[in-house]
C-alpha cells in the first residue's frame, strides 16, 4: 500500500506548513504552492483527498514487486502543479528536481538528494484520472466555500484580522 505522506522528518527538512513561499512573485508556481500548503494544513480536507487517492489506486496490482511508487502527497503535488501550469512531464521533472520551494513542499530538505525520474513521474501522475480530479476538485471547492463563509462571518462581527 502506498504511503500517504512521510511523517518522519530528517535533518534540514522543514514542515510543509512552515515552508516560506514568496507572495511577491507574479509567477504561477508560488500561487499553486500556497493553495497546496492550505490543503496540507487543513487536516480534514487532506485526509479526504488521500482517501479518494487511496480508493482510486488499482488494488489488483501486486505491491511486492516492481518499482516503489511515490507517496500520495508527491503524486498530488506534482499532478496539481502539472495541470495548473500546463507543463509537460520533462519540465515537471526538472522543477521537482531543482525548484527549491517545490522540493520543500514535497518534504525534501537541502541534504536530500532524491531525484525524480521521468518514467516514474509519468507512471505515478497518470493515476490522476479526470473522474478522480473532479472528486478532488469538489472537495477543494467546498473547503474554499467553508473558509470564505467563516472569514465573512468574522468580518461581519467586526473582526478585521485575517485568518
Amino acid at each position: 500500500m502506498r504511503q500517504s505522506l512521510e511523517q518522519q522528518m530528517f535533518f534540514g527538512e522543514v514542515d510543509i506548513s512552515k515552508v516560506q513561499i514568496s507572495t511577491k512573485s507574479r509567477d504561477d508556481i508560488p500561487q499553486v504552492l500556497l493553495g497546496l500548503q492550505y490543503i496540507y494544513q487543513n487536516q480534514s480536507l487532506r485526509e479526504q483527498i488521500f482517501k479518494e487517492l487511496h480508493d482510486h489506486i488499482d488494488r489488483s496490482k501486486n505491491t511486492k514487486t516492481g518499482r516503489p511508487g511515490m507517496d500520495l502527497w508527491h503524486v498530488f503535488v506534482l499532478g496539481t502543479l502539472r495541470l495548473t501550469i500546463n507543463c509537460d512531464y520533462d519540465r515537471l521533472v526538472e522543477l521537482a528536481n531543482n525548484h527549491q520551494t517545490l522540493r520543500q513542499m514535497l518534504g525534501h530538505g537541502p541534504f536530500n538528494e532524491k531525484e525524480y525520474q521521468l518514467q516514474t513521474v509519468k507512471d505515478n501522475i497518470r493515476i490522476l484520472t479526470q473522474e478522480l480530479l473532479n472528486k478532488i476538485n469538489t472537495l477543494v471547492v467546498n473547503a474554499g466555500h467553508a473558509f470564505l463563509k467563516k472569514k465573512m462571518k468574522l468580518s461581519s462581527q467586526g473582526v478585521t484580522r485575517l485568518l
